[in-house]
């Protein structure tokens, strides 16, 4: 599993977020992305994370369907700003924003980032069959988890205390780190 990142579908927004080095052009890392994700034979999550105000736009997402319909991509997961930004100007995106956006995306399209529902984070099955399937491939940690999925620590916390309380996953401690695997 690959989970590309595409948070532009234009030279000025890919500027403005990613903050690219110099050399590094929009047309160039779409190409990237799109020659990857047409030569790859696995499967592909390409992720777009979603700023209010500044790649939300109806035209910036009629940009980024037609950079995903050039591609393959299994799925598509949208996420919006879930901690404290670096840039003040970051904001997140709700969920009724987040919905209609996946609306224009299409089937394939997802989203994950984590919203507060009667003061809990919804919990969904699917992020809980990510992680097992992460788990049967090898021994993970906290972070290895988080970071490939795109999960909040807190999170995957929650799923792998399910886990272990159902008997389904053990932990080994190995060089001073926590791991995960399924039993």
């Amino acid at each position: 599993l690959v989970v590309p990142s595409l948070d532009a579908a234009s030279e000025t927004t890919f500027k403005r977020i990613n903050k690219p080095y110099r050399s590094i052009t929009f047309k160039e890392m779409v190409k990237g992305i799109l020659d990857f994700s047409n030569e790859f034979s696995g499967k592909i999550w390409l992720e777009i994370m979603l700023v209010k105000g500044i790649n939300d736009s109806r035209e910036e997402i009629e940009k980024f369907k037609k950079i995903i319909s050039k591609g393959r991509f299994d799925k598509v997961q949208l996420n919006t700003v879930v901690r404290p930004p670096s840039e003040k100007i970051a904001l997140p995106l709700g969920i009724e924003k987040l919905e209609s956006i996946k609306n224009l995306i299409g089937d394939n399209c997802e989203i994950i980032a984590g919203f507060k529902a009667n003061k809990q984070k919804i919990i969904t099955a699917e992020n809980e069959q990510r992680i097992l399937e992460m788990l049967k491939r090898r021994p993970v940690t906290l972070n290895d988890i988080s970071t490939s999925l795109g999960i909040h620590p807190n999170e995957v916390i929650k799923y792998l205390d399910k886990f272990q309380k159902n008997g389904i996953i053990k932990i080994l401690n190995f060089n001073r780190k926590m791991y995960y695997e399924i039993k």
